[in-house]
């Protein structure tokens, strides 16, 4: 997993509140067991028309926001079913940091295990930065993991809460294998002392 230090990149606003995770990424999409590729279909009944066309209106077909790499989002974003496809789809299609005021607790977790930092602000707080976001090109926020906290073009601050153990792990890009891996000597040791203590095992 890529390390998240510090994220400089437009933030798309889109302050819709419940966008549940068949909105993010629907259910026909859900084939595949591979992590890319998905982007193509993020936001996919939203993003494109019945005849297959973008939906000009939608913010991420926005020339401005084509490239976002930050979502300010309403509140309780990634409510739904479990699907770790939602966070598979916004990573490969190059958002890697999410804001809202909420996060349904399955997506908010699978977000840490995919390289993506959700944040939860306040809603005032939340509105400075959808207010920031848009601003269309010039909407660019940086995202500074280590400091906690966002900074806005206009030089604004807002600071954010994160628990230790995942501000850790994200800023060593280490998932659920590389924690794993982290303790590979022990783990090696401790193969080879059960391999002389019950050799018949």
């Amino acid at each position: 997993m890529e390390k998240f230090t510090t994220l400089t990149g437009v933030a798309a606003p889109m302050p819709i509140i419940n966008i549940d995770t068949d909105m993010i990424i629907p259910k026909q999409f859900l084939k595949t067991i591979k992590r890319t590729g998905l982007g193509a279909s993020l936001f996919y009944e939203m993003r494109f028309n019945d005849d297959g066309s973008e939906n000009e209106d939608f913010v991420l077909n926005k020339p401005a926001y084509r490239n976002a790499k930050i979502l300010v989002a309403g509140d309780n974003f990634g409510c739904g079913s479990s699907r770790e496809h939602a966070p598979w789809a916004l990573k490969d299609f190059g958002i890697t940091c999410v804001i809202s005021t909420s996060f349904a607790d399955i997506f908010y977790n699978n977000c840490f295990k995919n390289g993506i930092l959700p944040i939860i602000v306040s809603p005032d707080d939340l509105d400075k930065l959808l207010d920031d976001a848009s601003r269309g090109a010039n909407a660019t926020l940086t995202v500074d993991l280590e400091k906690q906290e966002v900074r806005g073009p206009d030089g604004g601050k807002i600071e954010f809460e994160i628990d230790a153990f995942r501000k850790h792990c994200l800023l060593n890009g280490l998932d659920d294998i590389g924690l794993t891996l982290e303790k590979s000597e022990k783990i090696t040791g401790f193969e080879g002392q059960m391999t002389e203590d019950r050799p018949w095992v």
